[in-house]
């Protein structure tokens, strides 16, 4: 990901950028975006999601901006919130669930910082999915595990999204 110049929080808040950025302590960063694998697979997630939106209590949310701390914004690939969370334009609370989808160029590091701001901020499910191995991570504040049964899971409520749903569509 590359920085660009120092921008104000205000130019920030108040302007469009396409792809999205993210925004740390002034500086714009890009997000790896746009590649069929990477848009195909939160395609699918979203829709899978957002079937079950009333079900599950809660309501999905694609590149949604969200701060974290003061002076940084993070926006990932697709969140959920909880159906009686309080509606703002920018998420001022942790969602419930963030999800990152990997691309080719993310690096170790920065994926590893986002889910640290995420984690930090107070999000109790943080998924990421690699579309090129078709595997699946869970983060939660207390331990990493690979949905190795297939099936990413919350609690609380209960969400399950079998991987096959996601990989097996094309």
């Amino acid at each position: 990901m590359q920085a660009s110049t120092l921008v104000s929080l205000e130019e920030y808040l108040a302007s469009h950028y396409d792809p999205d950025r993210d925004y740390v302590d002034g500086v714009l960063l890009e997000r790896n975006v746009g590649e069929y694998d990477h848009a195909r697979l939160q395609l699918l997630l979203g829709v899978y999601l957002g079937a079950r939106e009333r079900v599950w209590g809660v309501r999905a949310l694609v590149e949604q901006r969200m701060q974290v701390r003061s002076g940084k914004f993070r926006i990932p690939d697709l969140c959920l919130i909880l159906r009686s969370a309080q509606v703002t334009q920018v998420l001022l609370a942790p969602p419930f669930l963030c999800v990152e989808v990997l691309s080719p160029s993310d690096s170790l590091e920065s994926l590893q910082e986002r889910i640290d701001d995420y984690l930090a901020f107070g999000v109790p499910y943080v998924w990421v999915l690699s579309p090129k191995s078709r595997r699946g991570w869970i983060y939660t504040p207390d331990a990493i595990r690979e949905a190795k049964d297939g099936v990413l899971r919350t609690e609380n409520p209960d969400i399950a999204v079998p991987l096959v749903e996601l990989f097996d569509q094309d």
